[in-house]
């Protein structure tokens, strides 16, 4: 597209201001809907997709899914521990706020403090406060940089949740996407301030040595528990989290179709806009002809004019989508799992280029149709 023709592009862009504003409008809901749909498709993707590296496995009371029902005895650590290619097991006893589905959920998880810090040596950040203080209190919880985002939370204060009341001392960043959602504290903390289950955790976070090694240790732990009383079933954390969400999961592929037809919410808009300014320059496009414009130079003002909108639009829909997404930080959380809502420049600058496409498409039709009208043609149309 030539620099000379921008101008006019713009031009004719803003002429009509009403119509055109109400379909920037339109295609900024249509693109606000499918860039949320997306942020969430994106968070299922990374929270549910192995890698290669993946060398943690998460061992569950077997039939059990709600935190409040998954009871293992703490002493499966020291048995865990001495199956072949285990490097390290940790004991985690999780009490959420709400164990449905739900936006807004704050999710306790006690933890060996000393082997909690190895466990995520490398991994973690200290944004605020510090990890020698959680060391010290026992009340003390290190809350991750999403939660405590949401509820206000700041070091050096307390919080009520879940029937606990805890202090913050620290807040933190890490790798591990559940980290981001919850508030870790002393197991006895957790177990005491429950309904006093000394002994009994939910889970075990266990890591092996090789990724090669997860499916041998995996069948080991649920074939070493298989007939005791509280017998376990162990998965990859990102198996796990998919088998603990699959609902969620599909509802929120489903909802993909709900993005489809924002696009064509958006096609559909762009091209009536199109259209009825086609039909409103008729006049115009035969003075430019007159002027000395060639059919393929009236062809681009009027495909450049679709793209103009299409891209305004998305860029207003696409960013307050991701600002949505960052000022309230919320996640998509069940049976005390997160899953996060990820939405990034990359996510706006995909809508931008799916959005822009969509503005060209759309004008495709309308600008064959004026640029092969002859001149005597359009001044009759008048």
């Amino acid at each position: 597209m030539r620099m000379s023709l921008l101008p006019l592009i713009f031009k004719q862009a803003t002429r009509n201001r009403v119509r055109s504003l109400l379909t920037i409008s339109g295609i900024a809901i249509a693109m606000f809907l499918f860039t949320s749909i997306q942020a969430m498709q994106t968070g299922v993707n990374e929270a549910t997709t192995a890698s290669a590296d993946d060398t943690k496995l998460v061992v569950y009371r077997k039939d059990r899914f709600c935190p409040a029902t998954s009871q293992l005895p703490q002493d499966y650590q020291s048995r865990i521990e001495r199956i072949e290619g285990v490097t390290s097991a940790l004991p985690i006893k999780v009490v959420v706020t709400n164990c449905g589905t739900s936006l807004d959920v704050v999710t306790f998880r006690g933890v060996p403090k000393e082997s909690f810090l190895e466990d995520r040596e490398g991994k973690l950040e200290v944004l605020s406060g510090s990890t020698q203080e959680w060391m010290s209190r026992s009340d003390a919880t290190l809350v991750g940089e999403t939660l405590a985002k949401r509820r206000g939370l700041q070091v050096g204060k307390t919080f009520d949740a879940a029937g606990i009341r805890a202090y913050v001392a620290g807040i933190i960043r890490s790798e591990e996407l559940q980290d981001g959602n919850t508030a870790f504290a002393s197991l006895d903390f957790i177990q005491l301030a429950g309904r006093n289950q000394l002994g009994i955790v939910t889970q075990f976070d266990v890591t092996v040595s090789d990724s090669s090694q997860l499916e041998p240790v995996a069948e080991a732990i649920d074939e070493m528990f298989r007939t005791a009383q509280e017998p376990t079933m162990t998965a990859t954390e990102n198996t796990f989290i998919a088998q603990i969400a699959s609902d969620m999961i599909e509802l929120v592929g489903f909802a993909r179709w709900l993005g489809i037809g924002c696009l064509i919410a958006v096609m559909a808009l762009i091209g009536n806009a199109i259209v009825l300014s086609v039909q409103s320059r008729i006049a115009e496009h035969a003075i430019l002809q007159t002027l000395g414009f060639r059919n393929w130079q009236i062809a681009l003002l009027i495909v450049g004019e679709g793209a103009l909108i299409a891209t305004i639009g998305a860029v207003v829909g696409g960013a307050a989508a991701i600002a949505a997404t960052k000022l309230t930080s919320f996640s998509l959380s069940v049976e005390g799992q997160s899953i996060p809502i990820l939405a990034g420049p990359e996510l706006l600058l995909t809508g931008l280029l799916v959005c822009a496409s969509l503005g060209v498409v759309a004008g495709i039709i309308p600008a064959i149709q004026a640029s092969r009208r002859e001149i005597t043609a359009c001044f009759r149309a008048v």
